[in-house]
């Protein structure tokens, strides 16, 4: 366990000097988040009916994802470790006496906190004093609020489960754009990073919640807006847990068939 610990204060450290592109980022995440609120906007002032969720619910789950965006998003990516698998160097990595599949989920796992903790607080802080209807409206009890951060962290894990199986997917490919490509471009879909799950239609909403992706950002999400009772909430968390265990045990099993068959030609 030492091992882990040590590599995980270590990216954390690292991760944290990056202060000039978290500040560029801040900038480029407050800009994506006015312009999907605006769609948002024009499209609930021409809708007829009740939708599934509020305006309001809408603007706060945008903020969300603006402001936990290394949470959630499957592009988010480590190219020392795709460099390793695609030049041979994974040999190295070979010969550590710490698990390969453990190693790196706690570097990723530390990669996507350093980069949350430097731009989440900044964006939350801000967004929570715009004027109405643009401010990110908070749980209506502090009850709520602990559901949401017990989701949001039990749905980081699960991404970060999600992104070891890119990284075992190109021992196979040997294509870190291919693999990221076809992964983020139908998960952040399916996560409801485009629009949320509710507003989909009926039959797109069924093969969504089939799939593992929802439960990391849409669901949490929604549990802070309060969209999802605290019943929900909870049989939810239990769902996600499951999920998370399935995930990591498809992933440890990928991993070492994957280095079961690894070939390193040089010398």
């Amino acid at each position: 366990m030492k091992p882990y610990i040590s590599v995980f204060k270590l990216r954390i450290s690292n991760g944290l000097q990056y202060r000039a592109a978290a500040l560029a980022g801040i900038g480029t995440q407050f800009f994506f988040g006015f312009m999907f609120i605006m769609i948002f906007e024009a499209f609930y002032a021409h809708t007829s009916g009740t939708p599934p969720m509020t305006l309001a619910e809408v603007i706060t789950y945008t903020w969300l994802k603006q402001a936990f965006l290394a949470f959630i998003v499957l592009w988010f990516r480590d190219d020392e470790l795709f460099q390793l698998i695609t030049s041979g160097n994974i040999a190295y990595e070979l010969c550590r006496p710490s698990g390969i599949y453990g190693l790196w989920y706690v570097k990723l796992l530390a990669q996507r906190l350093a980069s949350a903790m430097l731009r989440c607080f900044p964006i939350l802080i801000l967004v929570i004093f715009l004027p109405e209807p643009y401010g990110l409206q908070l749980p209506t009890d502090f009850t709520s609020f602990l559901l949401f951060l017990a989701t949001l962290f039990v749905g980081l894990l699960m991404i970060v489960s999600l992104s070891m199986l890119i990284y075992i997917s190109v021992f196979i490919t040997m294509s870190p754009a291919g693999s990221l490509l076809l992964f983020s471009v139908f998960g952040d879909f399916f996560a409801g990073l485009v629009i949320p799950v509710p507003l989909m239609p009926n039959w797109m909403q069924q093969i969504v919640y089939v799939l593992p992706f929802h439960w990391t950002a849409d669901f949490p999400f929604r549990v802070f807006t309060g969209n999802l009772s605290k019943t929900e909430a909870l049989t939810g968390l239990c769902i996600q847990s499951i999920w998370l265990v399935g995930l990591i045990a498809v992933g440890k099993f990928a991993m070492d068939r994957a280095l079961r068959r690894i070939v390193v030609q040089g010398g």
